[in-house]
């Protein structure tokens, strides 16, 4: 029984060892300006990633297609480090910072470090130094792409006026604001033990019995929340559309009350897993068909016209970016002798 358990226990050695030399092997040489294999370990990486987003598993094809971006990837950053093309620590993170931002404004207030290196990997799957890695070549091979393709990367024109009208017309079906409510909001949190609860629960009485349906004294309990020592939060909510994805967000309870009440009116108190609300809804739009100079979103300056026409400019600016990068990709690739693939390994 001895002697079975250490043949088990030495197949598993060996088919480990088996595994990991298979792993080391290249699918892929790279050799523009010199010799850079692609193991088979580097792509089974990629493909896992796309697998996980996409929770199917690749065929050979599709791997080939990984392959195939990998093996550009490599050729634009050797020509890069070639024409002495490079990227600075401080562009790396001015796009850290630029992702930092967007998270502050989704959050309403700046992350600390560990929420935005646990965004990260949450949404990539990678460490902050991985990820700081990855956006450098990412970065490195876009600016590779700029300095030898300025000229068509210059060309990408803006959309004219007849362009935006025209593309109004085809979807002006589509360009519909709904019912949208502005609400200001007293929001009294609580904690996940009873007693937290019911601390946030006395408070919140207290708030809707001293408010009652009075929009004044709901703005004077608003100032009031402003304090550090209020024990509740309060001001502006934004804007309410009337759709299936902002209920998704609030919960029905909170938007059945938001579009039950008139401009101005108090509401009674609302409930979530979070703490108790109590709002007042300070603008109300009814559902609206956009016209070209409406605002095309509540809460910021840009009309249908100049959403239209940042669309199409951003249309134009991929076609071109596609076509440069092919013809960057074609150039790199010339001749064939730029890279090695070895398919046999692509099946590992």
């Amino acid at each position: 029984m001895k002697r079975n358990v250490l043949v088990m226990l030495f197949t598993l050695a060996v088919a480990a060892l088996v595994s990991a030399q298979a792993d080391l092997q290249s699918v892929a040489l790279v050799k523009l300006t010199k010799t850079e294999p692609i193991t088979v370990k580097q792509l089974k990486a990629e493909v896992q990633k796309i697998e996980a987003q996409t929770g199917k598993a690749l065929t050979i094809d599709e791997r080939k297609q990984v392959l195939d971006v990998m093996i550009n990837e490599r050729l634009a950053l050797q020509a890069a480090e070639r024409d002495k093309v490079t990227v600075s620590d401080a562009e790396i993170n001015q796009q850290l910072q630029q992702a930092r931002t967007a998270m502050a404004q989704s959050l309403g207030r700046q992350p600390t470090d560990a929420e935005f290196e646990a965004a990260i990997k949450q949404q990539t799957g990678m460490d902050l130094a991985s990820y700081k890695e990855q956006m450098k070549r990412l970065v490195t091979v876009q600016k590779y792409l700029m300095t030898k393709k300025q000229d068509l990367i210059n060309s990408i024109k803006k959309p004219t006026e007849n362009e935006i009208k025209n593309f109004y017309e085809l979807n002006k079906a589509k360009l519909v604001r709904p019912d949208t409510v502005r609400f200001s909001m007293i929001f009294v949190p609580y904690g996940s033990d009873a007693a937290s609860k019911a601390k946030a629960k006395e408070l919140a009485d207290k708030l809707v019995k001293d408010i009652g349906t009075s929009p004044s004294k709901f703005d004077e309990a608003v100032l009031r929340g402003q304090s550090p020592s209020a024990g509740y939060q309060a001001g502006d909510g934004g804007y309410l559309p009337k759709t299936a994805e902002a209920q998704s967000i609030v919960g029905p309870d909170f938007m059945n009350v938001a579009f039950s009440l008139k401009q101005g009116e108090v509401s009674r108190l609302i409930e979530n897993t979070k703490g108790y609300q109590i709002i007042k809804i300070t603008e109300a739009y009814s559902q609206k068909n956009l016209d070209l100079d409406d605002i095309y979103q509540l809460g910021n300056k840009i009309t249908v016209r100049e959403y239209i026409g940042n669309l199409l400019y951003q249309q134009n600016q991929q076609a071109i970016f596609d076509k440069a990068s092919k013809e960057l990709v074609d150039e790199l690739r010339a001749g064939g002798k730029s890279f090695q693939i070895f398919e046999k390994n692509i099946a590992y």
